[in-house]
Order: C-alpha cells, then structure tokens, then sequence
C-alpha cells in the first residue's frame, strides 16, 4: 500500500537536552587578571621577609613558586569546572555535604594547629583546610535541598528545617574559625533568600543567629578583645592593635598613586603582609586609584555573577551560581572591611589575591562551575 500523502504526520516528541552557549568570558577575563595580580603582590609583598628569614633559606621568590604552582592547579581545577556540566555535581551533592561534616568534626582531634587554633588536616605533605570544601559542599547540597524541599520552605518547620542544614556545617566550623563560619552562614542565607518564598522568615532566622553569635563571641574572650581592638586600636599599639594600625598607615601612606610597585615600607612591620592584609599594600603601592579598581573588578565580577544566576536556566544553576557569587562577595568585602578597620579584626583572605593555595584551589573550581552555569542561559521564546 502507498502512502496516504493526506493522513497528518505523527507528532514526535522531541526530546530536552541542554544546547550549551558561550562562556562568559568577562567572568574568566577578571579571575585570571586577578590571579596573576595576586601573584605580583605576593611577590612584592612578601620578598623582604622571606629574603631575610632563614625559615625560608633567605628565598626571595619562595611565595611566589608556591603560588604560581597553586595558581596552575587553580586553572585546572577551573577548566574541569567549566567543561563538566554543572548537573554532573549534582549526583556528589550529598557525599560531599557529609564528608566535609566528617573533615570538621575530625579538626579538634587529628587538626594540625596553626596560630593556636587546629584548621587544617594533613596526610603526609598533603594539607588543606576543610572550611574551604566546606563552601562548595554547602552550595551544592543546600541548592539540592530546598529544591527537593520547595514546598516545604513555605511553612516555618520547613524553612527551621532548611536552616538546620546549613547550620550543622556553620556550628563546626565556629568551633575554630569564627570568620569562616560567618562566610558560610552568609553563603547559604543568600541562597535561602533567593529560594523562600517567606521574606519574613529571615527576620526569625536573623534573631537566633544574632543570639548565637553574641553566644560564640562570649564564650570566647579573645573574640571581644578583638571587638575593643577594633573600637580603639590605639588603646594597645604594640600588642592587639598593632597589625590594624600598621595596616591604617598603610593605607593612608599610598595616597593618590601609591609609593610605587614594591615600596611598601609598612610590609617590613606588618605581619604576614602577603596574606589577610595584601590589600593594605595594594593601597600604599598602588595608591587610592589602584585600590579602587581592585574592587572594580571585584564589582564587576560580583554583578556578573549575579546576571549568570538571573540567566541560569533552572534553579539548580541559580542557587548555585548565587552561592559562589556570594563567597566571592561577602569574602572581599570582609577583607577590605578588616584592613581599613570598618569591621572588627577576623582572618578571610582576599579572593584570588591573598597566599593561600587551598582558598585559591577551590575558588578557581567555583569559578568553573559558575562558568559553566553561564554556558546554559534561558531559552528566549
């Protein structure tokens, strides 16, 4: 029999995938530029000390080999970030919550203590610090959670219950890094925000954490020490105000242009210049016009990220990609807070920029992950 050329043709039905687009290269273009920034000003902060210090052989470019290795394990942890796409994590969400719980709880037991408290853990030559997994363990499985749970967050039980999630991490954390934890905390209410329908609930929400922080900062007299250092540095220039003061002239010795690419001479007296308080230097080198754009960069980079979780195709790219906008966000800003002294005196090191290979690591495959969200943008109709 021939075929009927007037019967309708049988609909099929077609099937869903995600078409992949382009990354946004604004994104990519900023973190690299910050990266290799970073490493200049590490370099350049940090050359006198180590130069003069037999602890490290009188090597002048000893952090920079350090982080120029860490900086090429940072890109690739990236470009595995950017080339997976981002629903694969999707899978791990779970496993990667309850292993950094374990790490967290195994700190005050097996940590290796640095500065008086235990962060990090170690096997052999191998040390990282489990609050930086922490914050992309967080992401993916609070993101996961209130998904699965949408209905749920309507009704406060739900919404305590959601909270629990990212408390559990956040308690642990406290335990012996305050100013991580508070990261965390502030990560994971971004993406509670974005995903309640309830606004009132953050009132409830804002309440007992605003209780347990006054309780943490309590319990532990040194964390008001810091409050009083912060309120009058002077009151103590040699003992707890004297980074914060050195950091102040700093800043304000840089003036418009700065005193030039490797003449800080407050990096002699502060220490650890090339870690938590690189921006200091950045602002006596560089000047107020070299300081105010880093943080245009940082602006730029925040409000990309924000359009990449406004583009995202579903809500599990949203959540996530508000997640690692808001470590990148709440974390530079608490830095540049701490240097000129708006906040009180708390260790987070300034994205891309400060020593540290296991925060580097791990932002730089946060930074794949979010460019890869920004591959799959809404299909306009």
């Amino acid at each position: 029999m021939g075929k009927n050329p007037d019967r309708p043709k049988k609909k099929t039905a077609k099937r869903k995938y995600m078409k992949p687009g382009g990354y946004d290269f604004t994104v990519l273009f900023i973190v690299l530029t910050l990266v290799l920034f970073g490493i200049v000003m590490i370099f350049s902060s940090s050359y006198y000390h180590t130069m003069t210090s037999t602890k490290f052989k009188n090597d002048m470019f000893y952090f920079l080999k350090r982080q120029s290795v860490w900086a090429v394990f940072g890109v690739c942890a990236m470009v595995v970030g950017m080339t997976i796409p981002y629903h694969f994590w999707k899978r791990f969400a779970k496993l990667c919550y309850w292993l950094s719980n374990a790490f967290l709880a195994m700190l005050p037991f097996v940590g290796i203590e640095a500065g008086g408290q235990k962060r990090w853990l170690g096997v052999g030559p191998i040390q990282f610090q489990p609050s930086e997994f922490t914050k992309i363990a967080v992401i993916l499985y609070l993101s996961v959670y209130v998904i699965e749970h949408r209905k749920e967050l309507g009704n406060l039980k739900g919404f305590i219950k959601a909270g629990c999630v990212l408390l559990l991490p956040v308690g642990l954390i406290a335990v012996s890094n305050f100013s991580s934890a508070l990261l965390v905390g502030l990560m994971g209410a971004a993406i509670l925000f974005v995903a309640s329908p309830r606004i009132w609930y953050f009132g409830v929400g804002g309440a007992v954490l605003a209780v347990l922080g006054t309780i943490a900062v309590v319990l532990f007299p040194y964390r008001v020490g810091r409050i009083k250092t912060w309120l009058d540095p002077w009151a103590d220039p040699t003992g707890a105000g004297f980074q914060t003061i050195q950091s102040l002239y700093a800043v304000a010795s840089g003036g418009l242009f700065g005193l030039g690419l490797g003449q800080s001479r407050q990096k002699t007296f502060i220490p650890e210049a090339y870690n938590d308080i690189i921006f200091a230097i950045i602002c006596e080198e560089l000047g107020l016009v070299g300081a105010a754009l880093v943080i245009m960069l940082f602006a730029v980079l925040i409000w990309r990220g924000i359009k990449i979780a406004m583009n995202a195709r579903d809500s599990f790219g949203m959540l996530v990609a508000t997640g690692i906008t808001a470590v990148i966000a709440f974390q530079s800003i608490i830095n540049i807070g701490v240097v000129t002294n708006t906040i009180p005196n708390t260790g987070q090191p300034l994205p891309f920029v400060s020593y540290g290979g296991t925060s580097l690591l791990f932002l730089m495959a946060m930074v794949g992950i979010l460019l890869n969200i920004s591959r799959y943008p809404k299909e306009r109709e």
